[in-house]
């Protein structure tokens, strides 16, 4: 029998997008012949998933995962929504959330995780349902949360199953506070996230060129209605705390409760509890944020398929 070397399995591996077990042991059924190896991958359905790569994927699943005073929070995507209800898609995805959360949430440490359920690594994993379910789909992206003390909490909004859905949450707060009531607190932020969205956790955080942009739009718009300098200043000022009020999450007006803002209800439930809180970090992660989506032309697809 031919040895089966290490570049041959990448070479096959880089024509079919197969995994690398499934390439050696195609490589092994047919002595060493890369045609045969292609051939025999493609009977067997996992050739396939190369061709598929190019197609967009926007749909798909976010996943969350907490372990205490750790959580992590996935998005794997699929070509259709249809692909989200499949049960075998979403137990890859749930895995992934407790991938993440076991390699600190860096993608590239969780392809390359020996995944124990089907002894191959989690991208070969993901390699095999492509091929299995005949649609695109991509390891986006994940993010980890940890406090010292205190909890990370969880929302999930659109839920297919628990902790699977259209918008993942977590909320990192760090407190010697009682963890249950720290725990339910943090889910109420998490929803109000999901709801309001905010882009920075404070004013300190906020990008200052994104500030400036901000200033320099409502001067121009001050300035057309032809008001003194001062009182123009005065308005840019109003206007940025308008700006701050609409994407600091501290800043923004509590969802359950609008006359407070955020950092208002995190303040009296520090009183309540008899501890500090505050708010490390939060994560938001709406499915497909970012994919630039594929416009369809029905019209123009039916006149490509007659030749016109």
């Amino acid at each position: 029998m031919s040895e089966i070397t290490a570049s041959m399995v990448k070479e096959l591996r880089e024509t079919t997008g197969a995994g690398m077990l499934d390439c050696k042991k195609a490589l092994v059924e047919t002595n060493g012949d890369m045609e045969q190896a292609i051939d025999w991958l493609r009977k067997k359905g996992l050739a396939s998933a190369a061709k598929k790569s190019s197609r967009i994927a926007a749909e798909g699943l976010v996943a969350v995962a907490v372990d205490g005073n750790r959580g992590a929070v996935v998005e794997v995507n699929s070509e259709t929504d249809f692909v989200a209800k499949n049960e075998l898609f979403q137990e890859y995805v749930e895995d992934a959330a407790l991938v993440a959360l076991a390699n600190n949430g860096e993608i590239c440490d969780m392809k390359t995780f020996n995944c124990p359920k089907c002894g191959k690594t989690f991208e070969e994993r993901l390699t095999d349902l492509i091929a299995k379910i005949g649609e695109n789909m991509t390891l986006r992206r994940a993010q980890l949360l940890e406090v010292e003390n205190g909890v990370v909490a969880s929302y999930v909004h659109n839920a297919a199953r628990n902790n699977l859905g259209k918008i993942g949450v977590l909320v990192a707060l760090e407190s010697t506070a009682d963890k249950a009531k720290l725990a339910e607190l943090g889910k109420h932020l998490a929803m109000h996230i999901a709801a309001s969205r905010p882009m920075f956790l404070n004013v300190e955080a906020v990008d200052p060129a994104a500030v400036e942009r901000e200033k320099a739009i409502f001067s121009e718009q001050a300035k057309a209605s032809g008001k003194p300098e001062n009182i123009i200043e005065k308005m840019v000022e109003g206007r940025i705390k308008k700006y701050y009020d609409e994407v600091v999450f501290e800043e923004q007006a509590y969802i359950m409760d609008p006359d407070k803002k955020v950092k208002a209800v995190v303040a009296d439930a520090a009183k309540e509890l008899g501890a500090e809180i505050s708010i490390k970090e939060f994560a938001c992660f709406k499915l497909g944020d970012g994919i630039q989506k594929k416009e369809e032309d029905f019209a123009a697809e039916v006149a490509a398929q007659l030749g016109k």
